[in-house]
């Protein structure tokens, strides 16, 4: 595919890495010659120094000859305009990232989409949605719900004492084949188990099951759940705000920020939440606030290292459940390994949202999600398409990718060596980073 991103920002220069890793034809856009020129030696894309909402550097960028364009820059007004620039020059598709979730409701994608707006992705808002999940299934680090909650992929830390700890794969297949084992992280590195792999203490599994084997799936990790109703949230960013807004009236909400002026616009933003100025950091002002008495603890700060190190210290005093943003890649394994429940990244729910466009046309057939070093897709089987031609024992499928499960009209099943897809299917896929073009090769 031909894409045009522009914006050489954090999810403009991640989405860029992730594609250029695809082998698809990239040029990046942006008025950074600095930005441009790391990305420029490090990955394989072409760059275009200019701005994005001049038609002229458009038309030098081939946007007229596109398949996407993607507007993420740091300013909406700027990808709003330059994805409807885009798409009077000939761009297939158009998306753009937006900080204004008033943009997603029903009533105005009639007008984006007259406009030349095809899609939007509001990063804060994925986010937000990422951490309500956390909290209710709160005995997971990941839960991500397939083909309208049909299947279901869930990345749980295995703890010592846990029936799975130990165990070979092989002796899973013989127990009741009610979830399959798609990837596991471990020490840093994400490996796609095979049947001589076991499962081991500290590593965090991803696991495909169905919504009726959840409880039995939480037994055999070892688990508990835990009732969530006060939560502690460190820092008032637009996440915050999204997610108060958005949460259930059972969740009673405290925020702590350090910047008095965004306290008291917290308190237009947020209603019936109190809003504390204060330094989280501290562990007076937690005590003060009753860190103790929490539920769970939220840390939303722009300081991945100050995320982490306060979650830690939420876990000390006896916090169940603890979310951290951590907008720096390279911390995400660091985090992982330690004792902290769920890891909050923009940057990989934007790219992930946006993978969907690449994967199939119909968005709401195909879902992705993107870990650090690995991706997991939902992806649909195309008549005559290789997948199609043999039992998935006689594939001979690459070790950097397994197929976990699959729906076909509108029935669940996991997949196993007998297992025979048919046109139609929608196979969930777990690969590492990198082996994402090899998917389309046998599913297209």
């Amino acid at each position: 595919m031909k894409i045009v991103i522009a914006g050489a920002g954090e999810v403009g220069s991640h989405l860029a890495r992730l594609l250029s890793r695809e082998n698809q034809d990239i040029i990046l856009v942006d008025q950074n010659d600095e930005k441009l020129a790391l990305l420029d030696s490090t990955c394989n894309i072409l760059t275009q120094t200019g701005s994005p909402t001049s038609m002229t550097m458009l038309k030098t960028a081939k946007v007229p000859q596109c398949d996407l364009f993607v507007g993420v820059t740091p300013y909406e007004t700027t990808n709003i305009l330059s994805c409807s620039m885009a798409k009077s020059l000939g761009a297939k598709k158009t998306m753009a990232r937006i900080d204004n979730y008033e943009f997603m409701e029903p009533s105005n994608l009639e007008f984006f989409g007259q406009i030349g707006i095809d899609s939007m992705v509001y990063p804060e808002y994925l986010a937000a949605i990422e951490i309500l999940k956390a909290l209710e299934c709160n005995w997971m680090r990941n839960w991500v719900e397939l083909h309208d909650g049909k299947l279901i992929v869930a990345g749980v830390k295995i703890r010592a004492g846990a029936p799975l700890a130990g165990k070979h794969l092989r002796e899973l297949s013989e127990m009741e084949h009610f979830f399959h084992v798609a990837a596991i992280k471990r020490n840093h590195e994400t490996i796609i188990p095979r049947g001589d792999d076991s499962v081991l203490t500290n590593d965090i599994i991803y696991i495909t099951t169905t919504p009726d084997h959840i409880e039995e799936l939480r037994k055999i990790c070892g688990k508990k759940k835990v009732d969530i109703h006060n939560v502690l949230i460190m820092g008032g960013s637009r996440i915050a705000v999204r997610l108060i807004n958005m949460a259930p009236e059972r969740y009673r909400f405290k925020i702590i920020d350090i910047n008095r002026e965004r306290c008291e616009e917290l308190t237009q933003k947020c209603p019936g939440c109190k809003i504390i100025h204060g330094d989280a950091r501290d562990t007076d002002t937690l005590q003060e606030e009753g860190i103790e008495a929490m539920d769970a603890f939220i840390a939303l700060t722009g300081s991945s290292e100050t995320n982490i190190l306060t979650s830690l210290t939420a876990k000390e005093y006896g916090v169940r459940k603890t979310v951290a943003e951590v907008e720096d890649i390279q911390f995400i394994s660091e985090a992982e390994n330690l004792n902290i429940g769920t890891i909050i990244n923009k940057k990989l729910l934007a790219s992930g949202k946006i993978f969907q466009m690449l994967l199939d046309a119909d968005s709401e057939s195909s879902k992705f999600m993107a870990m650090a070093d690995a991706d997991v897709a939902e992806v649909e089987v195309k008549p005559d398409s290789k997948i199609t031609k043999a039992a998935v024992k006689d594939m001979k499928l690459s070790h950097d990718l397994t197929l976990a499960g699959l729906i076909r009209n509108g029935n669940v099943m996991l997949v196993n060596g007998n297992t025979r897809f048919e046109a139609g299917d929608h196979v969930v896929v777990f690969c590492l980073a990198g082996a994402i073009h090899k998917v389309e090769k046998l599913f297209s």
